[in-house]
């Protein structure tokens, strides 16, 4: 009675976006375009975007991962500048 279904197709963004929030270490992966053996090293070494464990599962949240994405943006590429410098 209570039950109703929630259309998650590609023609409703609202429900994928709220589908979207948390994300396991393969789903992280692919919205990061990354591979999911560089998501568990940076688990293991650091240096990778927040998440939460529970259990033997591992979690990401799309905001941890955006934010995660946000700290690696690169305003300018000074490499040139630093090697004539050096």
């Amino acid at each position: 009675m209570g039950n109703k279904k929630v259309d998650i197709s590609p023609c409703n963004p609202q429900a994928q976006e709220e589908n979207m929030k948390n994300l396991r270490a393969p789903q992280a992966a692919e919205y990061l375009g990354v591979s999911k053996s560089l998501l568990d090293k940076f688990r293991c070494y650091g240096g990778g975007p927040t998440f939460v464990k529970i259990g033997r599962t591992v979690v990401y949240t799309t905001d941890d991962l955006d934010a995660w994405i946000a700290t690696k943006r690169i305003a300018d590429n000074d490499n040139g500048k630093a090697r004539a410098a050096a």
